[in-house]
């Protein structure tokens, strides 16, 4: 999530993130010539041709009308109750109302109500000895990119001095926030690990309150009469992930998610940098992981591995994350993958059947002379390999009519809102 006003670094840091042949692709930044008349120029456009006029407003938000767009990506500007907020793709804004339902259920409650009569007792206890979580609240026990790797530094610390031993035990106290946090978030169908800052100073807030005056997540969904939120598909992988998203510490995702890249033949040092890596939760950790040991005995997961590790922003790594859940889809509803291998930079996915899978995560795609080049190098630089079949172009988004037309004349079969049809969980 991106801080307001910054369409501009976002497009920057997203060009920064991929290959040169990949970035050209995604960008459109060719210099048009006196026959680019065939080409489209991208455009700004307006949110209510995008959305229904129920989507442009909720309770608590407002999504402004002017949405830059690259060509590829949209990037939104959403006013709330709690703030304004940015975010790139429309599948980090469908992410975004859910969290600002979840804010709203949360800010609905006092820290004393969810307290109660041990307030005093909380205010010695562990909001004072566990002082940066409420300072820095996000960087110590959210489990978001920055503190992944050190989700309980702070807790190991603070248990090695001394205490009154009649008090609970910090650790303990801090894997019940950790706990609470997920059952909440399971509750409201958000993402506990969110950059959304907002988000996590509140679930930080009432986790430790629930920790001391033992707030259940019930009580809190009760106190709140909170609208239900939409269920996440019932697809294969949704069904697979979220109990062990909700459920499992980060520790114990990370264990689950090497054992099955190790499982894959994936080389330790992959492994762990993949794991490691600053952009990457651990939800994206675990829906990539589960995606690529879907494929079954497909060889080539390493170089995905490699190409992802090249994520230089939360975007990029949920780029990542959705090809790996469209090859995911197009295993389990097309045709089993059988290799994956990487062109200028691009994941590339053979079938049984012979077809070539170009998985693409956008929101609306439109028809460039850079990306003419580009899709045409592509599928030139595969077919020198040997390959003789088919190519699927797999969008989660839509192109335009003359995108469309221009990829079919090129021999791309393309499907759009392909995360629609496979249940992605964004």
């Amino acid at each position: 999530m991106t801080t307001i006003n910054s369409a501009e670094k976002t497009q920057q840091k997203w060009r920064a993130a991929f290959p040169a042949a990949v970035a050209s692709l995604l960008l459109c930044t060719a210099v048009f010539t006196a026959s680019a008349a065939e080409f489209e120029m991208p455009g700004n456009r307006t949110a209510s041709e995008i959305l229904t006029p129920e989507e442009l407003v909720g309770p608590h938000y407002r999504i402004q009308e002017k949405v830059v767009s690259y060509g590829y990506m949209h990037h939104w500007a959403v006013e709330s109750d709690f703030g304004a907020f940015e975010v790139t793709g429309d599948g980090a804004l469908r992410k975004l109302s859910r969290e600002i339902r979840a804010i709203a259920a949360l800010k609905k409650i006092s820290t004393a109500e969810a307290v109660g009569d041990s307030l005093v007792v909380a205010a010695k206890r562990p909001f004072q000895f566990f002082g940066d979580l409420i300072t820095h609240p996000v960087d110590t026990v959210s489990g978001i990119p920055e503190g992944v790797g050190t989700i309980f530094g702070n807790v190991s610390e603070a248990i090695s001095m001394e205490h009154d031993p009649s008090e609970d035990s910090r650790l303990e106290q801090a894997l019940f926030v950790s706990s609470w946090k997920r059952d909440f978030c399971k509750e409201f169908h958000c993402d506990v690990y969110s950059s959304n800052k907002v988000l996590q100073k509140e679930l930080n807030r009432l986790g430790w309150a629930a920790a001391i005056g033992g707030l259940s997540v019930s009580a809190a969904t009760m106190a709140t009469s909170a609208a239900a939120v939409t269920v996440l598909s019932s697809m294969r992988l949704a069904d697979q992930l979220k109990d062990a998203l909700n459920e499992e510490p980060p520790s114990r995702l990370k264990i689950i998610n090497e054992e099955k890249l190790l499982s894959m033949g994936i080389s330790p040092d992959l492994v762990e940098r993949f794991l490691a890596h600053p952009h990457y939760t651990p939800r994206h950790d675990t829906i990539i992981t589960a995606s690529l040991a879907g494929l079954g005995s497909a060889t080539g997961r390493e170089t995905f591995i490699e190409a992802a590790l090249q994520a230089q922003d939360e975007v990029a790594a949920t780029f990542y994350m959705n090809i790996a859940q469209t090859m995911l889809g197009y295993n389990d509803t097309v045709a089993p993958i059988e290799q994956l291998a990487v062109v200028y930079g691009f994941p590339v996915a053979r079938s049984s059947k012979n077809s070539a899978l170009m998985p693409f995560p956008l929101d609306h795609g439109v028809w460039s002379e850079r990306g003419s080049q580009v899709m045409k190098a592509l599928m030139e630089k595969y077919k020198a390999k040997g390959f003789t079949g088919g190519f699927d172009l797999w969008v989660t988004g839509t192109l335009s009519p003359i995108a469309q037309e221009r990829l079919a004349d090129l021999g791309y079969r393309v499907t759009e809102n392909v995360d629609e049809k496979i249940g992605f969980l964004d």
